[in-house]
């Protein structure tokens, strides 16, 4: 076959290979995406909601899905695989397979009779084998591509479905075939697996006992689009549980089972199943075992603490063995290692949460890549510390759970991160133009003919609203031409019956009845474009949060709500307008704020991809807080050592500009053309740069604990980041006794959150402490232990077996307590494991500070007009699946400032920023927001009153005229000014007073009905 040739390469289609694929295509190069199964998704397409956010899982993903599969400059191929790679970095040879599905995809319509006609039916693997499915088959509602597959090896060859397909999709010669193609770079983004433990941990009754769950197969339960319509049943009978019980670390931070790290996820998504079924059935009573609770991450602690509040109960423990009942319920026993007593208590449904695990093809696909992977099949990077997304073979990326195990935001950044460095090999190639949109309808003559669809999706809508009710409903309204209920309407197979519906029936308005327009919105005006209507012909009526999750107890009132909020698009929609769809040019060039690791890794990444980038730190030398650090994990790199690669690989390159000692004094304008001052302090000018996007990077500050546990009152009582000083310096001295304190000024009242690395710190600096003075006896004082994933569970490991630390559990409510006596310093802490309070004499005593956001926070937030929490950590766009954007276009972050992370991590997320930044650069473009604020110049006073409400700068008095003048680009459609205007002459487009009104009036006239 005829090689074919694209820019990279992406293998694996979940959340990390899409993000990736996205990011290279919207730079403008040609991505051909090889996923194994027959739909995109991955493991996150599996799940119900995810954590923090309790967002539902397959909303966030499904977007994502139709975005990939409809880009011009991706090629999917599904049930495929890569088979070898020739040649090198900027001209991979790849050989993939082509494994037939026996459907034609260009034939196939989703429709389903195949599988209605099909007499076979198999154990449904997505569903956990908790339901049945046929031979023939879709793997889930929303898959993409929407094309059946047949299951050859359960396949009778009977012809029913060959028989029952209309379009004669249905090809039985179909042959598998091999496909080669031409690549400059790579990114491997497999994710991972669960294990399913029916080899290990027999004692907890996997397999054997009916009711014996693990989480993904809970998730399923719990999905509206899931073997039980999202009721969680037991199996045994499909009776409600009253009582569900989950087990922590089955088959992980076990070396009897091969699998001696964390699984890092484990812990918050059993948190959110059990909180989750708490708030669907508050008399389910939920408990958790688990040996430490590690929520480590950004709102996590807050997370846990909420399932707590709502009556999730935690035990501290070591489950031993479970046994079944007469009806069917489990016996768990377990030790409660708070009291040392062993204990027994009865369970309606037990779930296990397993150990996260590589898929097994991955040895098979690095022998194909020519990298190496470690002993569990994870791939492992070139150098953990200071490559850790480049693959052992140059050109080739590592992304998400492909490594090891990681939550979705972490897998988002590092397919970002990737997708940047593959960028770079492909930094010299011709990137293809955006493509032309089709010519739009004018319907401004037309008289609204409105499109009414209404989603159930699965049960998640359907489950409590009246579907087809509300179908009736909106077709009975005068305005509306065509009116249809969909299973999906986010799927790929819907977003075709919707095309085909508004050609069809020349339909002039589109209204879709479904979830948050927030998330999907942009979905349905993609799908509207693509047969010419205007993204402002398109009204989105939120059934989902406002009618079936508000009112999920009264199907009645949540049914006439959700007629209602129809009526009251189908109005507005009828006031409508088509809105101006305006491009602007952007000013080649970055501005990275912060010259740490974080600012100085994007930097570098820009400048690879030939980008012109402004480089500001506040302090005289970069480095941040590399200059402070003494060796870093997990190899024991002196961060000078580090810290001067960095440098030199900055001060190399001719396309950073470089501002040491100087701040960011004003920064003005808008995505594509940002004006910023410099300003260098006293006696320095001030510089004035123009940049298209800007990053950053400003890192954290350990808290001032000047006043607690005697810190400021004794020169021998220090924090971690002090304690990395003496190290470094070599002035530790010999002490004989060192206590360190972690969470100290964490996790309390004032400041609920973790800070994420302190527990990792404290066992590296615990093990160069005794390196440094042999014989020294380390107290550690912990509440959890959070050292998570891949890595940080094995260097505790080695710490416990090197160091021998005295390890004190202590809790929140008990403080340890540090006084000084005669000139000793004296540690008292209550060990909840031998409640007892213990008294400690320090030689040393070192406090794992609370941490937050850099002290310039609330200065800069204000300047980019970007938000941050109460820590002075910066806010991102959606915790999920935009962790580098901020809601303000055109700006990133990235690093310590977003929230406390590891050296490796740190560098993955700024190569992401980086890569998010570039992306407006090298289109060379960028829309700009069409709902923004317009004035009637007739009707404006020029009163100025609107002038100061205006959050964004985007307002102006002309002096000459004396009327408003608005910078449509600086607008981003708040209302805040057309709320403030006395005349009326204010409007704001989509949102002007004729459809407002209309859909107040359609609410009135409703209620009096």
């Amino acid at each position: 076959m005829d090689a074919h040739a694209y820019d990279a390469l992406v293998i694996g289609a979940g959340i990390s290979g899409m993000q990736a694929a996205l990011d290279l295509a919207e730079k403008g190069y040609q991505v051909l995406v090889v996923e194994r199964q027959a739909s995109i998704g991955g493991t996150m397409a599996k799940l119900d909601k995810t954590f923090p956010t309790n967002d539902c899982a397959i909303c966030i993903t499904a977007p994502k899905m139709v975005e990939l599969a409809r880009h011009p400059n991706i090629t999917l191929l599904t049930s495929a695989q890569v088979e070898r790679v020739a040649g090198s970095v900027g001209h991979f040879e790849v050989t993939i397979w082509r494994q037939t599905t026996y459907v034609d995809p260009e034939k196939c319509t989703g429709c389903g009779d195949c599988a209605r006609a099909c007499p076979v039916e198999v154990a449904d693997t997505f569903n956990g084998r908790l339901s049945r499915r046929k031979a023939i088959y879709l793997q889930f509602p929303q898959a993409v591509p929407a094309v059946y597959t047949i299951d050859y090896a359960q396949c009778t060859g009977c012809g029913a479905c060959d028989r029952a397909c209309g379009p004669g999709a249905i090809s039985f010669l179909r042959r598998s075939q091999p496909l080669t193609v031409t690549v400059g770079s790579i990114v491997v983004a497999t994710g991972f697996e669960v294990l399913e433990p029916t080899e290990l941990r027999r004692e907890y009754g996997y397999g054997r006992f009916a009711n014996v769950l693990t989480a993904l197969q809970y998730e399923r339960l719990m999905a509206a689009s899931g073997p039980t319509d999202g009721h969680v049943t037991r199996p045994s009978d499909g009776q409600a549980p009253r009582s569900i019980a989950w087990i922590q670390c089955v088959g992980s931070r076990s070396t009897q089972g091969g699998h001696p790290y964390c699984s890092k996820i484990c812990c918050m998504y059993a948190t959110k199943e059990a909180l989750i079924t708490r708030e669907h059935a508050p008399d389910t009573a939920t408990t958790i075992f688990y040996m430490d609770l590690r929520a480590y991450g950004k709102d996590f602690q807050q997370y846990y603490r909420r399932a707590a509040d709502h009556g999730v109960r935690y035990v501290r423990s070591r489950p031993a063995s479970v046994s079944e009942n007469a009806d069917q319920s489990l016996m768990l026993e377990y030790e409660d290692t708070l009291t040392g007593k062993v204990a027994s208590e009865t369970f309606d449904l037990l779930v296990l949460s397993t150990a996260v695990v590589p898929p097994p093809e991955n040895r098979r696909l690095a022998q194909a890549l020519g990298i190496a992977v470690d002993e569990h099949g994870f791939f492992v990077a070139r150098d953990a510390l200071r490559a850790p997304l480049h693959a052992t073979r140059e050109g080739i990326f590592l992304a998400g759970g492909a490594q090891g195990p990681n939550d979705i935001p972490d897998c988002v950044a590092q397919a970002s991160g990737a997708a940047g460095l593959a960028a770079i090999p492909l930094s010299q190639r011709q990137r293809t133009a955006e493509p032309v949109p089709p010519a739009e309808r004018d319907v401004a003559a037309e008289a609204p003919r409105t499109g009414v669809f209404v989603c159930s999706c699965g049960k998640n809508i359907g489950g409590f609203v009246d579907v087809e009710a509300v179908t009736a409903s909106a077709r009975a309204l005068p305005e509306v031409a065509f009116a249809e209920a969909c299973t999906f309407a986010c799927s790929e197979d819907a977003q075709r019956k919707i095309r085909g519906a508004i050609e069809a029936n020349g339909l002039n308005r589109v209204v879709v009845a479904a979830c948050s327009p927030i998330t999907h919105g942009p979905v349905f005006q993609q799908t509207c474009a693509e047969v010419g209507l205007n993204a402002g012909l398109f009204e989105m009526a939120n059934i989902r949060n406002q009618c079936s999750w508000v009112h999920s107890s009264e199907p009645g009132p949540a049914t006439t709500k959700a007629a209602d909020l129809v009526r009251m698009a189908v109005a507005r929609a009828s006031y409508v307008k088509s809105l101006p769809v305006q491009t602007i040019e952007v000013t080649p060039g970055c501005l990275v704020i912060g010259g740490g690791a974080a600012g100085m890794t994007a930097a570098i990444t820009l400048a690879e991809m030939g980008i012109e980038v402004v480089l500001v730190e506040r302090e005289t030398v970069l480095g941040g807080k590399l200059n402070l650090l003494g060796k870093l994990a997990p190899n024991d790199l002196p961060a000078s050592t580090f810290r001067e690669h960095l440098v030199h690989e900055v001060q190399r390159r001719p396309q950073i500009k470089v501002f040491t000692g100087t701040e960011v004094g004003e920064v003005s304008g808008h995505v594509g053309n940002f004006q910023v001052t410099l300003d260098g302090g006293l006696g320095e000018a001030i510089t004035q740069v123009q940049v298209g996007t800007i990053i950053v990077a400003t890192g954290f500050r350990e808290v001032d604990l000047r006043g607690r546990y005697g810190y400021g009152d004794d020169p021998r009582i220090i924090t971690q980041l002090e304690l990395e000083r003496h190290l470094r310096d070599g002035t530790l001295g010999k002490p004989r006794s060192v206590v360190m304190i972690n969470c100290a000024g964490s996790l309390d009242a004032a400041n609920p959150s973790c800070c994420r690395i302190g527990c990792s710190v404290a066992v590296k600096n615990a093990r160069l402490v005794h390196q440094a003075a042999p014989g020294t006896q380390v107290f550690l004082l912990y509440q959890d232990l959070r050292v998570y994933g891949k890595g940080q569970e094995e260097a505790f490991t080695q710490m416990l077996a090197e160091v021998a630390p005295q390890r004190i559990r202590y809790d929140a409510e008990r403080p340890p307590q540090v006084s000084l006596e005669h000139g000793r310093i004296m540690v008292t802490v209550y060990d909840t494991l031998l409640r007892d309070e213990l008294e400690v004499e320090a030689d040393l005593v070192v406090l794992t500070a609370a941490l937050r956001g850099d002290g310039e926070t609330p200065r800069l937030k204000q300047m980019l007009k970007v938000g941050a929490n109460a820590q002075d950590f910066y806010h991102e766009a959606h915790a999920k699946i935009r962790p580098l954007d901020f809601t303000t276009e055109g700006i990133y972050l990235c690093g310590g400032d977003h929230y406390p992370r590891s050296i490796p991590d740190t560098l993955a997320q700024a190569a992401g920023a980086a890569s998010r930044a570039a992306i407006p650069l090298l289109r060379g473009r960028v829309k700009v927001e069409p709902i923004v604020a317009e004035v009637e110049a007739a009707r404006c006073s020029g009163c100025g009153l609107c002038v100061p409400h205006c959050p964004y700068g985007a307002m102006r008095l002309d002096p000459e005229r004396g009327v408003l003048v608005i910078e449509e680009v600086l607008c981003k459609g708040c209302g805040t000014c057309v709320a403030a205007c006395p005349s009326g002459a204010l409007q704001q487009r989509g949102f002007a007073d004729a459809q407002v009104l209309a859909m107040i009036e359609t609410a009135w006239e409703g209620a009096l009905v």
